[in-house]
């Protein structure tokens, strides 16, 4: 069990120093940008491209977690990607759903692109696997110059657009689920 946790968290542990010694392909420390002072929540909340998953968001009663201190990276889906969604994630109705959706879109701690590059490269397979809030694992490896990040049912989607610093995290923008909601 010990050797298992250590292998599950080891991704972690690796991305986690990643952020450490950030170079160029220079030499030179990279500069990162500071954190904003807005919450994760109200990252999204400002962000219209993210109505859905605000609306999600505000059904599956995760805002406060979101708000509260972190730090968390979400991979964040675009109103665009909900699209071949079965059901409305933001119904009522569906609010279990939504709320296990939104759970396997949340990782552990601050990962920018860099720390997840980082990863993959230091890892030797060019891949980097990281446990979600909601147990399950997500691949990440590169197709040229794109982050691909795979769901463990096969679901996968591109890192698109400029990832946002909160305070208490990383918005990830991706432009699929990953994963893919049972109908309701």
């Amino acid at each position: 069990m010990k050797t298992m946790m250590r292998w599950t968290l080891a991704p972690l542990a690796v991305m986690a120093l990643a952020a450490c010694g950030a170079e160029d392909k220079a030499g030179e420390a990279k500069a990162v940008a500071a954190p904003s002072n807005r919450t994760i929540t109200a990252t999204l909340k400002d962000d219209r491209s993210f109505g859905v998953l605000e609306r999600v968001l505000d059904n599956a009663a995760l805002g406060d977690v979101l708000a509260g201190k972190g730090p968390y990276t979400v991979f964040a889906p675009s109103d665009a990607a909900f699209t071949a969604s079965a059901g409305d994630l933001g119904d009522e109705a569906m609010k279990a759903q939504g709320a296990a959706m939104l759970r396997a879109h949340i990782v552990p701690g601050a990962l920018t692109r860099a720390d997840i590059v980082a990863a993959m490269e230091r890892g030797g397979s060019g891949t980097a696997e990281m446990r979600t809030m909601a147990n399950s694992l997500l691949t990440f490896s590169k197709e040229g110059d794109a982050i691909i990040v795979t769901g463990d049912n096969g679901a996968r989607a591109r890192l698109s657009g400029d990832e946002t610093l909160a305070s208490n995290g990383v918005v990830q923008p991706v432009d699929a689920l990953l994963v893919r909601p049972a109908a309701s």
